[in-house]
């Protein structure tokens, strides 16, 4: 995320503009210094303190290692580091950053994640009945996302959720558990979530509820 996915600098659709403008596809690589591996049955495929991170347009970073320190598992060479190679994140078990077990895809050294206790208003509306108004909301900026607000379950409308058996994972938030909205005769899976064991910079949503706008209405007061 955040340099090349969402509406970063790199990505597809930047919310900014560099002036001069770049030339469209510009891959960044940089030093990642922390040692990587990756890990199979208890056996170490990948063992580097020579990393590159390469960042692409539309896609997460990637690691890239020099070709000595990948051992039995397929790589493909990184034509943006001539010597180096990538492996592909399903070809081992685990990744490991340093003795942090890492999921989903390398964590990017410029995603950050502010929460803001904020007096923006949120409302909320499925199938015509109001699931939430307050302004007692925190805002959640996160590189190159759209805000959004996060609700203590006190300003939701009392039983109207229901916790469904859908969870996501983000690699700078943490495990996500989703729930559902039951609300005057109307059922919606999946309208909101929250995380119960946030990482550290998003311990101040721990707890509280933000809900998908592509499911039901969702009226947040920010600027566009």
């Amino acid at each position: 995320m955040s340099l090349t996915s969402g509406r970063g600098p790199l990505s597809k659709n930047p919310a900014g503009r560099f002036v001069p403008p770049i030339p469209p596809g510009s891959i960044y690589v940089e030093p990642f210094r922390r040692r990587v591996r990756g890990i199979t049955a208890g056996r170490t495929l990948v063992d580097s303190e020579r990393v590159l991170l390469v960042h692409r347009a539309g896609a997460p970073p990637a690691y890239a290692f020099p070709v000595a320190d990948v051992a039995d598992v397929p790589s493909e060479a990184e034509p943006a580091a001539p010597g180096y190679v990538q492996v592909a994140w399903d070809a081992v078990e685990e990744w490991f950053e340093e003795e942090e077990l890492v999921r989903l895809h390398a964590r990017n050294p410029y995603h950050r994640v502010d929460c803001l206790r904020t007096s923006r208003r949120l409302r909320v509306e499925v199938g015509g009945g109001v699931l939430v108004d307050t302004t007692d909301t925190v805002a959640v900026y996160e590189t190159a996302l759209e805000p959004r607000l996060y609700v203590r379950p006190e300003h939701v409308r009392a039983g109207a959720l229901v916790k469904s058996s859908t969870t996501t994972y983000c690699p700078y938030k943490g495990v996500a558990t989703y729930w559902t909205a039951e609300l005057d005769g109307s059922r919606v899976e999946d309208v909101a979530w929250s995380y119960d064991d946030p990482f550290p910079e998003a311990e101040r949503v721990h707890g509280l509820l933000s809900f998908d706008g592509e499911r039901v209405t969702v009226l947040a007061s920010f600027p566009e």
